[in-house]
Parts: C-alpha cells; sequence; structure tokens
C-alpha cells in the first residue's frame, strides 16, 4: 500500500519527532508532508532515513521556516492544501492542525495525536495571558483567529476513521473536545540511553526548555527557600527571569550535551517535575536513571510514574515518586519533605522496571501491529 505521513512542522528533534523516528524505522516507504520544514540534514537522517519532504505554502512566507507559529491564522488552510489522492493510507501525527488534512471516504485515515490544539482549547486563557494578547487591536486579532481555529478544529473531528491518544489523559481530552474513542499508545522512550546507578549524590535535579508552562520558576522560587542544591538543566526565553529567582544553591547550567545531561541526571536524588504534561517524556527519562520524581500531580504523569501523595496515599515498594497537589512552591517542599522521610526506601531497579515500559521497542511493536489490525478490518469492510 502507498502511504503519506503527515506532521504539523518539522523544526527541533524533540518528543513528536522521535515519535516520527518510529513511525519511519516500522515503514521505511512513507511519503512526507508538513506545513515547513527547517530540519538540520543530520536530524533529517535519524527521523525520516534521508528524505525529503512536501510542505506548505507557509515555507514559503517572510521567515515561514524559522517564525511559522506567526502564521497560524493559515495553518487550517495550508493543511487542506496537500493533495493525498494517490495514498491507501494516511497517518498523520498531530498536535495542532495535521489530523484536519483532507481524504475520500476510500482512504484509510489514522490519527495520532500527541493534544488537541492546546493553545485554542485548554490553554486558550493561559496563551492569551502569556503572550500579552489579553487587550489591544492585537490581542483582539488573536483572539478572533483562536476562535476561528477552534471551529475549523471541531468541525473536522470527523475526518480521521481512528484516533490513537499519548495517553489516557489525552484520551479523555479528545473525547470532550471531539466526542471521538481514541485508543492510548504511550510515545516511545529511549530507556536504553540512560543507565541507572545506585550511588546517588546529594542534589535535586530538573531539565527543562525554560518557557511558561514548564514552571521552572516555581521550582527555583521553592528551593530558593531552602538550602537544598538544586542543578538546572536548559534554556529558552525564561533563563534571565529564572536566573534572578536562583539563590547560590541553585546552579543553572543551561544548555548541555545529552552524555552531560545523562551523567548530572543518573546521580541526582530526585528529579523534579513542575509542568502539567499530556505525557511527559523527562520524568520517564529520569526514572530510566533509577532516580525518583516528584512531580506536579495532574496530567500524564499520573499514567507513567507510581506516585504518592502526602498526607493522602502510604508509600509502598512499588513506589518511583511523589506527586504534590498544588502548582506552588509551598506544595513542592511538602512533597520535598516526604520524599526525604521515605528517600531510602526508594528502589532504582524498582523505578527503572517502571521506565522499561515506555520503551521504544514497545512502541513500535505495539503501534505496527495496531495500524496492521485497523487496516485488516478496513480492508475487510470496504
Amino acid at each position: 500500500m502507498k502511504k503519506a505521513l503527515i506532521a504539523d512542522w518539522y523544526s527541533v528533534y524533540g518528543g513528536a519527532e522521535r515519535c516520527i523516528e518510529s513511525f519511519t524505522n516500522i515503514w521505511d516507504d512513507f511519503d512526507h508532508y508538513s506545513l515547513i520544514d527547517n530540519l538540520s540534514d543530520k536530524d533529517r537522517e535519524i527521523i525520516l532515513k534521508g528524505k525529503k519532504t512536501t510542505n506548505s505554502f507557509i515555507q514559503k512566507m517572510p521567515f515561514g521556516k524559522r517564525k511559522y507559529r506567526s502564521y497560524f491564522p493559515f495553518f487550517s488552510m495550508a493543511v487542506e492544501q496537500y493533495d493525498l489522492n494517490d495514498y491507501e493510507l494516511i497517518i498523520s501525527a498531530s498536535s495542532s492542525v495535521a489530523k484536519g488534512v483532507l481524504t475520500r471516504p476510500d482512504q484509510l485515515h489514522i490519527s495520532y495525536v500527541y493534544s488537541p490544539v492546546r493553545y485554542a482549547w485548554d490553554l486558550y486563557a493561559q496563551y492569551i495571558k502569556e503572550s500579552n494578547l489579553d487587550k489591544g487591536i492585537k490581542g483582539f486579532i488573536a483572539k478572533y483567529f483562536l476562535h476561528k481555529l477552534r471551529l475549523w478544529d471541531y468541525a473536522t473531528a470527523n475526518r480521521p476513521d481512528h484516533y490513537i491518544a499519548i495517553s489516557k489523559y489525552v484520551a479523555k481530552r479528545i473525547k470532550k473536545i471531539y466526542n471521538k474513542e481514541a485508543i492510548v499508545i504511550y510515545p516511545p522512550v529511549d530507556t536504553k540511553s540512560f543507565v541507572p546507578v545506585n550511588k546517588k549524590e546529594n542534589y535535586y535535579i530538573t531539565c527543562s526548555r525554560m518557557v511558561p508552562y514548564k514552571k521552572i520558576d516555581l521550582i527555583v522560587e521553592a528551593f530558593s527557600k531552602t538550602d537544598k542544591k538544586l542543578l538546572v538543566i536548559g534554556d529558552g526565553p525564561d533563563y534571565k527571569k529564572i536566573s534572578k529567582l536562583a539563590n547560590s544553591n541553585i546552579e543553572l547550567k543551561g544548555y548541555v550535551g545529552k552524555l552531560e545531561m545523562v551523567e548530572l541526571l543518573k546521580q541526582a536524588k530526585a528529579f523534579i517535575f513542575a509542568a502539567e504534561e499530556d505525557f511527559g517524556i523527562a520524568p520517564i527519562e529520569a526514572q530510566a536513571c533509577g532516580v525518583p520524581v516528584i512531580a506536579f500531580g495532574k496530567g500524564g504523569v499520573l499514567e507513567t510514574i507510581n506516585g504518592v501523595f502526602p498526607n493522602k496515599d502510604k508509600f509502598n515498594n512499588a513506589s518511583t515518586g511523589v506527586f504534590f497537589k498544588e502548582q506552588n512552591a509551598e506544595s513542592l517542599l511538602e512533597a520535598i519533605a516526604y520524599f526525604e522521610e521515605n528517600e531510602y526506601s526508594f528502589s532504582v531497579k524498582t523505578i527503572r522496571t517502571n521506565a522499561e515500559r515506555f520503551s521504544v521497542e514497545r512502541f513500535e511493536s505495539e503501534f505496527k501491529e495496531k495500524v496492521e489490525e485497523l487496516y485488516r478490518n478496513w480492508k475487510e469492510n470496504k
């Protein structure tokens, strides 16, 4: 069968691109489509096995490759311009508009959804506020186009024949927004690159791009009220703001290479995670190193960490982390205190075993089996 793989965009080698990499490991004969493609040659070889992509008109717009998000009012129109008539199977990988491609009734469209469009739905108010779009003519225009995007996104809910979600948390949102059931297949995590060690050093760690929803400022604020050592790996737009919050017990290391990151991660006493994520790869990488995770107890982490809430759950031998209830410094500090009371009861082996549930091999096997099953059923009923 002739197959097409539709992505929202290709800009960096991130979590979504790891899924694309696995898709092309399973099947190497996709034709690729995306709104824009700004991959390096090295990343293209890894993710797309060196193949080129067919791109939308946004690629040719001024600064389209780098500032493509500025063209979001045109995303829905752009994704509908792909000519997919030659394909029997279309797989879309979507956190924005890829699921809205136009297909015929005699084509099978399976959408792997990282999330419904968060900045148009559940993160709408937060996005407007953090982008300083809550007032003025610019804000009015942004709100108008996000309203139009919501209408289009809902109207295209029937375009995929099947939805596959990256977590139960995302599947619930697909049900709420689109009124569609979704199969759950957790994304691939490169657990092999993260090796556990039994001896831990006396510091905590967090790794993230410094953008508002990751809540690195919350973590730094909490640790600034203590003398506990914290390493912060990552950079981004909020780096200067966060650096002003950090006391001497907090070391902002900025960007570090993967090998150094793994070395620092595996020796940490615990990993701190304060974001509300749809899935969350970083906490699983930490667990692959045998490192317990202290995480905000909402979103995908409830499915990936065997965590306990202080003053609610009883610590047990299967625990791989501690959750905090509120996204604030006080709640995080309470969880850290609970962790330190039980620190030596955590098992490196147990934590590592939990992470292995999300391996690349598991994902590729599950995804291949499910798509082939859906394809067989579709052919039989065609």
